[in-house]
């Protein structure tokens, strides 16, 4: 049987693994930090109209600039944005794939803070893109001091940081945002991907897209939007950017489907993100709960809690399937992530852990 290995796979990719995590048919799943809550009868309703108004004519290419859809999300962002500030793509992944395609790419490299999204690194990978593992500081927080001292060793072409940050949580102070932007050669990508679930007060990076054109702030709609299964990310940036990756999209990288069911979810935004101050409850609960119990939490703008086990992760993970709910272990020696759901799978995840 021939494997991987047998074939003329580019050497820096042997020996890596896919990103992915479990799927398990368990009674609790909070391993994905996916919204728990369905989508409402209403905008399946809307949804299906507007996919089905695009079936007679799949004959036909979409548009592949998704001119509506851009204008929409524009709309969405507020900050005097247009269209021409905004592209999307499927999933915020593929928008990051691009970027590192446009400004990074072989002879180029790409730093991110760890511990933070695993994907990136991987995406670094499939572009030929030179990766730097810098670091966060030992309580996972970021000074401006200590970005910038990383940065200005290493000079790359392109920075990732994430606010809320994957898996600790939290978000960036905007001084970090700021310093970074100051020292960074390159390009600085802020990954927001869990912008909505913030705690008041919280200053997202699109505030700063005037002043600097080398900022970019991506964005999903599958996490607040629970539209997960609809695959939808996009960016905002100066118009340049937007000039730039579309010179390395794919032609109609975006379906027609895609964009009218994204459209007519962004129409019923306000229904889809009903659910977002349920989950940040939960999301609190789980964190004065475990620190009740004497639990050490990281602070958290996100829909996730990381939390320590006081042991080895993986053995608490497996007691905690065992127990009917699956979380997530993100590699961190001695902690596990867990997504806030509903109030039952919360009571559950909280009962499990005793």
């Amino acid at each position: 049987m021939t494997t991987i290995d047998d074939l003329p796979v580019r050497a820096d990719l042997r020996g890596r693994s896919p990103y992915g995590a479990p799927q398990l048919d368990v009674a609790v799943r909070l391993n994905t930090n996916e919204n728990s809550y369905p989508v409402p009868d209403a905008v399946v309703d809307a949804i299906g109209k507007a996919v089905q108004a695009e079936l007679r004519d799949l004959n036909r290419y979409p548009d592949r600039d998704a001119v509506a859809l851009r204008t929409d999300l524009a709309d969405y962002l507020g900050h005097g944005l247009t269209a021409a500030n905004v592209w999307a793509a499927n999933g915020s992944n593929e928008v990051q794939q691009q970027l590192l395609q446009a400004f990074a790419g072989p002879g180029r490299s790409a730093l991110g803070f760890g511990p933070s999204y695993s994907m990136h690194p991987l995406l670094a990978a499939g572009t030929g893109t030179r990766w730097i593992g810098a670091l966060r500081d030992a309580d996972f927080g970021l000074t401006p001091f200590s970005a910038v001292e990383q940065i200005t060793r290493h000079a790359p072409d392109l920075v990732f940081l994430c606010s809320p940050n994957n898996p600790t949580g939290t978000a960036l102070d905007p001084a970090v945002v700021d310093a970074v932007l100051r020292a960074a050669p390159g390009m600085v990508v802020v990954d927001e991907a869990y912008a909505e679930f913030a705690r008041a007060g919280t200053t997202s990076a699109l505030s700063a897209l005037p002043r600097h054109p080398r900022l970019v702030v991506t964005r999903t709609m599958s996490k607040a939007f629970g539209f997960a299964g609809g695959r939808l990310g996009y960016l905002a940036a100066d118009p340049a950017v937007v000039d730039a990756v579309q010179l390395v999209r794919l032609p109609y990288h975006l379906s027609a489907l895609t964009q009218a069911a994204a459209r007519a979810a962004l129409a019923q935004r306000e229904a889809l993100l009903s659910t977002v101050d349920a989950i940040k409850e939960q999301r609190d609960r789980i964190v004065d709960t475990l620190r009740s119990r004497g639990v050490r939490v990281a602070e958290s703008d996100a829909n996730f809690v990381l939390f320590e086990v006081g042991g080895d992760q993986h053995v608490a993970w497996q007691r905690l399937l065992d127990r009917g709910v699956l979380v997530r272990d993100v590699g961190l020696a001695g902690w596990l992530r867990v997504t806030a759901g509903t109030e039952s799978e919360t009571d559950a995840f909280l009962g499990a852990l005793l």
